[in-house]
């Protein structure tokens, strides 16, 4: 990352913009991201996620890492009753998502367009119904595991922000990548792991949403993982 103020501890993403934004793409960056951004309470929170929408919801779920967005609008889409709250700093994945918002005039997703590490202190315990982080960077050299976005410490705040048998959903298609995620979910007691097989890895929820990302790794010969984790009840914990 270049051109971006140091944050507190490791980052989870490269870089923030790619290639140049096409006239329409930046268009959208200036005019409709304001009115989706959501933006930290001045005094530090708490930040009630509820009211950022404009009818009511029945649950908030949280992408983490978006990307392009297709899975987030399809989501949406598939749920217009829920919250959707997308989390991505890449200038031209949230281009992308914003491209997907306005062509099927969705109004259920908001955007926080930086390290949502930063979106953590202002949040609420047990807001989300469903957590997903979908193909992060798995940093595969060993210098850089630190940045991975699955650690102990993010774990804590997943565990506290997943309401009482809510979902934490990833997937990646670097093996030594799942392993780790794997080694720190299951040493988790808050946490369960729903796989009942070995092939309950390598199939995707039955709601899933193919990204963009996802197809090319297939392209490659690579077999995505699919992890699925439940919160448990603090009242058994």
């Amino acid at each position: 990352m270049t051109g971006n103020k140091k944050q507190d501890g490791p980052q989870f993403y490269g870089r923030r913009r790619g290639h140049k934004l096409r006239p329409n793409r930046q268009a959208l960056i200036d005019d409709l991201l304001p009115h989706l951004r959501l933006a930290l309470p001045a005094d530090g929170g708490p930040l009630n996620l509820e009211a950022v929408f404009a009818s009511p919801v029945s649950d908030l779920w949280l992408e983490v890492g978006f990307g392009g967005g297709e899975h987030l609008a399809a989501q949406a889409a598939a749920h217009p009753d829920i919250g959707f709250i997308g989390c991505e700093p890449f200038v031209n994945g949230v281009a992308n998502v914003l491209s997907l918002i306005d062509r099927g005039g969705l109004t259920n997703i908001r955007i926080f367009n930086d390290d949502v590490r930063k979106l953590f202190p202002v949040l609420t315990d047990a807001v989300f119904g469903r957590i997903v982080a979908l193909f992060t960077d798995p940093w595969p050299k060993k210098r850089h595991h630190r940045r991975r976005f699955i650690s102990d410490d993010t774990l804590v705040q997943l565990i506290r922000l997943l309401k009482d048998d809510g979902v934490l959903r990833l997937a990646s298609d670097h093996m030594g990548y799942v392993n780790w995620m794997l080694d720190h979910l299951t040493a988790k007691d808050e946490l369960i792991w729903e796989a009942r097989s070995k092939q309950d890895w390598g199939v995707p929820p039955s709601d899933w949403v193919e990204t963009r990302y996802e197809r090319k790794a297939k392209a490659k010969g690579n077999h995505p993982a699919y992890l699925c984790f439940s919160r448990v009840s603090r009242s058994s914990a």
